[in-house]
């Protein structure tokens, strides 16, 4: 986690190797081993929804660009997705496991914060400039100012790459780390996450960032009420049909009208348009990384995160990501949960992935992002075989005792001496109504 933060990049041939690809490149092969033997628990339909993903995208390379075009991009596509899951979905395994994982987030964005707010003030890529006093880094984008502020970039390629990996874990600090935590220590985390993302002054991570705040407020305020996930269900579509009715325009041209800039809102819509027709054009194996159809003004960039596998690989790709995504969603959605933690963790994992999901209908994910949101995707997939508590299958080991544990406690077995037991069962067998 602390590498997808580092902007260094490193050459080696035509690759460009950062350092959470070498950390990938150099778990892959033990993950794979640990996944593979069970120890992760049994495989889902996430696990093999993404898998074929990979390969899919691997043949779709090779049909379009040839075998040995293949290697490199399918190489680091496989890292960068399955890999990244497996780390997540084999070390992340109970309820102190995602503890851990969230607060080493929070630490990042917390460091991250300053530092951005020094960008934002003097457009000074401060961040790049520092790691690049030591070895080569990505380079800086162009200035762009906003309500009178520089849009923050931060160790990414881009500020709205920065804007969605540190609201990331807006909901995972509030319900998380909140557990144990006293409300001010609440509002505290979240309030850093919220405001680091916000430099990036984007509106696609602002809107992934505000659905999960609204979540998260929705879940506290009504968390007495049976049914309120459901209660809200039936307030969005109720709401989207009465603006579909009483508006002249669909409800998608008027979101346009609540961001930074309604050109660029508006070109996304331009995108879904020229880029499903691209798809359809090339509906098995896609363009691969040539142009796909479009005007000739129109930029090759496609600043949308679920449509790009479809365009790029070809329909399959595009049905196998989204359904490796909702294998996930919908299964934990749907596991009981008693346990006030792990009830906590299912939560936030799902206003998590919420949060992904609508903001990859105006944002793009790739490199250390990309790689944030398959790690992000495997880190509940614990919650499944977990039994009630807040650990995954609690181990119990003979030899120690048969010591049980049960949330933080441990239950042992109680010594009773050969008399005590001989004199109880004579107590006992005294009880005619004891049977």
């Amino acid at each position: 986690m602390v590498a997808l933060v580092i902007p260094w990049v490193f050459s080696f041939g035509s690759v460009a190797v950062s350092l959470y690809r070498l950390v990938l490149l150099a778990v892959a092969v033990p993950t794979l081993a640990f996944w593979l033997s069970g120890k992760a628990g049994r495989i889902r339909a996430v696990d093999i929804l993404l898998g074929l993903f990979c390969i899919w995208a691997t043949i779709a390379t090779i049909v379009v660009h040839g075998a040995m075009e293949a290697i490199e991009p399918s190489g680091i596509l496989f890292l960068e997705t399955f890999i990244a899951y497996l780390v997540a979905r084999c070390y992340i395994r109970t309820y102190q496991d995602l503890v851990a994982t969230t607060r080493i987030l929070l630490l990042i964005v917390s460091v991250l914060l300053p530092l951005a707010i020094v960008e934002a003030i003097t457009q000074q890529k401060l961040t790049l400039e520092l790691f690049r006093l030591v070895l080569p880094s990505i380079q800086g984008t162009t200035n762009e100012l906003r309500w009178g502020l520089a849009r923050v970039q931060g160790p990414f390629e881009h500020p709205i790459l920065f804007g969605v990996f540190c609201g990331a874990p807006a909901a995972l600090a509030w319900l998380v780390l909140g557990v144990e935590a006293r409300l001010v220590q609440r509002w505290t985390m979240t309030a850093i996450v919220a405001g680091t993302s916000m430099l990036a002054l984007s509106s696609g991570p602002m809107v992934a960032l505000l659905v999960q705040l609204a979540l998260v407020v929705w879940s506290w305020t009504f968390q007495k009420t049976p049914f309120r996930w459901r209660i809200l269900w039936v307030v969005c579509i109720v709401s989207y049909c009465a603006l579909e009715v009483l508006s002249d325009q669909p409800v998608l041209h008027l979101l346009t009208r609540f961001a930074f800039d309604p050109w660029t809102a508006f070109y996304r819509l331009l995108i879904w348009e020229y880029g499903w027709a691209s798809v359809m054009s090339h509906p098995l194996f896609g363009t691969g990384f040539n142009d796909w159809l479009r005007p000739a003004w129109m930029s090759s960039s496609i600043d949308m995160f679920w449509l790009l596998p479809a365009v790029r690989h070809g329909l399959p790709a595009g049905i196998l990501l989204l359904s490796a995504f909702f294998a996930a969603y919908l299964a934990v959605s749907f596991k009981p949960c008693r346990e006030q933690k792990l009830l906590a963790c299912r939560t936030a994992y799902l206003i998590t992935l919420s949060g992904f999901f609508l903001a990859g209908w105006a944002v793009h994910f790739w490199n250390a992002t990309y790689v944030l949101f398959t790690f992000l995707l495997g880190s509940g997939i614990w919650i499944l075989d977990a039994s009630g508590g807040a650990a995954a299958n609690p181990p119990v080991n003979a030899r120690q005792g048969n010591s049980n544990r049960l949330g933080n406690s441990r239950v042992r077995p109680i010594r009773v001496s050969r008399q005590s037991y001989v004199q109880s069962a004579g107590n006992l067998s005294s009880h005619k109504d004891l049977g």
